[in-house]
């Protein structure tokens, strides 16, 4: 998949199969990097009655690997090897859209490192990501 190809998915809805099942779609991007928009709610809620990190964690993970895409060959593919996750502040149901954006740092021939940052409609961080992902041949 390459940059043209994500545009495609965006213009087409931009929603991935995790997507669906989360609530959350992939709404820009560029060379480089990518950015996925969710609205947190009561079905992403722990027992504890905030959003599961694992909601956040999803979203920095999608864009980290969308902005790897955006630079490989049509021939080429990505995985992520390890995402590292921040929590700086809690989500509710009352947060609203947030957005996840992720920036290519560094990418090789095999490896690729990446920066993520999930933000509110007002620009509070709730929470940051690095990502270190394999570029492939499949």
């Amino acid at each position: 998949m390459t940059l043209a190809k994500v545009q495609g998915l965006i213009a087409s809805g931009g929603r991935p199969p995790i997507g669906e099942t989360l609530g959350f779609q992939l709404v820009d991007a560029g060379d480089g990097w990518a950015a996925f928009e969710g609205v947190p709610g009561p079905e992403h809620y722990n027992p504890m009655g905030i959003v599961h990190g694992g909601y956040a964690a999803t979203l920095l993970d999608s864009a980290c690997g969308i902005a790897v895409v955006t630079k490989l060959a049509d021939d080429q593919a990505m995985t992520t090897l390890e995402l590292k996750t921040s929590y700086l502040k809690a989500m509710t149901r009352k947060t609203g859209k947030v957005r996840a954006e992720g920036h290519v740092i560094s990418i090789g021939r095999r490896v690729a490192y990446v920066e993520a940052k999930l933000t509110d409609a007002e620009g509070r961080l709730y929470a940051t990501a690095t990502s270190t992902l394999l570029v492939m041949q499949p």
